[in-house]
């Protein structure tokens, strides 16, 4: 079975059921199969459990290995991209943080306003004052003892007890509801129902052309020429939040995007960081290094710690503030305050703040990081490695998807996607290996020729 799923991935076949009928008709899946003849049930289950318990993942990268072991790759370099591929899921089933989080504060507060109507014509009934609302946790709870109260006392108020008999019917299986949304989602902003580890996305192939989001994944794989030799599954639509945990999973595989967590984490595990940041491309423009007023360009004194305005007034150091990531980085912030900038005749070209003096904030780390980044990138090497980065992850991500026809997952959740991806990478690099040994066999043949 695993060979004729590996050979099917091979030959752009993606369905099981297109493999059960190739088994019956094609002379090289009976070959692969022993002329045995599983039904698309028996294979999907294969591929979807069987393969799923991380033998594929020995499977994958042994053969890695072995292609090291030839030198056709290093384990030495990767070449780091990501690529968004749509979910299985229906795409008219999502559910969103901020709608779920919005409708259960309504509910909630509108529980709250019942139960303590409830109490009150209870507390009046009693001659007592009301007690101390009860916290939001304990609702049922809550709920529950009201009811039995009205029981006991004999509250004759139909209305008043049928508000309440609804809560308990209606209103707290929805706030339950809403609590499991939150925690399926955990730190995302949406999912499927129909999936739930796939998140809304924004995709390149938008036939509305109206920017509408579908479920899918973030695909992130590291190449080196042009052999897949790493690939991951995440959640976040961007690529700069997926680099730590990816590169962790380059190191346990084989033992071995620019913000100031990556570069950390790359310079403490001796990583040589040739990973642009966002403006890199920027401040190479005339217009971006010619500007006297932005914080890059003005003059540091690192000794006294304070800026130089082009006007020559000192920005002195005033603060340090503290901010935290949503992956849970922290980073230091100094800040810098001019002491008055009223009257000076460049104000408008310097800012256009409202306040009557500019004050700048700088991360120094970060801004550390990227110099080493910049002087990494405008190197000899650096300039070899951006030259060959378009045409390696791109380059087999657009054979895949467009020569090969893999635009869309078939299988649900992030442990069947990793293993129906690896799939696809596995079959990619057996195709390439395959190119590979035909043009060693090609050049040997036309050597004895020549003999």
């Amino acid at each position: 079975l695993l060979k004729v799923i590996v050979y099917s991935y091979m030959c752009n076949v993606y369905s099981g059921r297109r493999m059960e009928r190739l088994l019956h008709e094609n002379v090289n899946y009976m070959w692969l199969s022993g002329m045995s003849r599983p039904d698309f049930r028996t294979i999907n289950r294969f591929r979807s459990e069987r393969l799923c318990d991380g033998r594929f993942e020995e499977l994958f990268r042994r053969t890695v290995v072995m292609m090291n072991e030839e030198g056709l790759v290093s384990l030495k370099v990767q070449y780091i991209d990501g690529t968004k591929i749509e979910s299985v899921a229906n795409k008219y089933t999502f559910v969103w943080k901020g709608s779920v989080e919005k409708n259960k504060a309504r509910l909630e507060a509108k529980v709250d306003a019942v139960l303590k109507a409830a109490e009150s014509v209870l507390a009046e009934e009693n001659g007592e004052c009301r007690a101390e609302d009860p916290c939001v946790e304990d609702l049922p709870e809550r709920t529950e003892r009201i009811l039995r109260k009205m029981d006991e006392q004999g509250i004759s108020d139909r209305k008043l007890r049928r508000s309440v008999e609804k809560v308990k019917e209606e209103s707290l299986p929805k706030l339950e509801s809403y609590g499991r949304h939150l925690e399926t989602m955990g730190g995302r902003n949406s999912y499927t129902k129909t999936d739930p580890d796939a998140t809304f996305m924004r995709m390149k192939e938008d036939a509305m052309n109206n920017g509408q989001t579908k479920p899918g994944y973030n695909v992130q794989i590291a190449t080196e020429n042009q052999f897949i030799t790493n690939y991951g599954i995440y959640w976040r639509p961007s690529d700069w939040g997926t680099m730590i945990p990816f590169l962790e999973s380059f190191r346990e595989r084989y033992g071995s995007h620019g913000n100031e967590a990556n570069y950390a984490y790359m310079e403490s595990n001796g990583i040589a960081a040739y990973v642009k940041y966002n403006m890199f491309h920027a401040e190479t423009k005339r217009r971006y290094a010619n500007n006297g007023f932005l914080v890059q360009n003005m003059h540091y004194n690192s000794g006294e710690d304070y800026y130089v305005c082009p006007m020559g007034q000192h920005l002195e150091r005033c603060g340090t503030r503290h901010t935290v990531s949503d992956l849970g980085y922290r980073s230091e912030v100094a800040v810098y305050r001019a002491a008055n900038c009223k009257g000076c005749p460049l104000r408008g070209m310097c800012y256009n703040g409202r306040a009557d003096r500019r004050t700048l904030e700088v991360n120094h780390t970060a801004n550390g990081f990227k110099r080493r980044a910049r002087e990494l990138l405008t190197g000899e090497r650096g300039m070899m490695h951006r030259s060959n980065r378009p045409i390696e992850p791109e380059a087999v991500f657009g054979d895949i998807k467009f020569n090969h026809g893999f635009r869309r997952f078939r299988l649900k959740s992030n442990r069947k996607v990793m293993v129906e991806f690896g799939l696809v990478a596995l079959a990619h690099n057996l195709r390439k290996y395959s190119a590979v040994l035909s043009g060693r066999m090609t050049g040997r043949n036309q050597l004895r020729a020549a003999l």
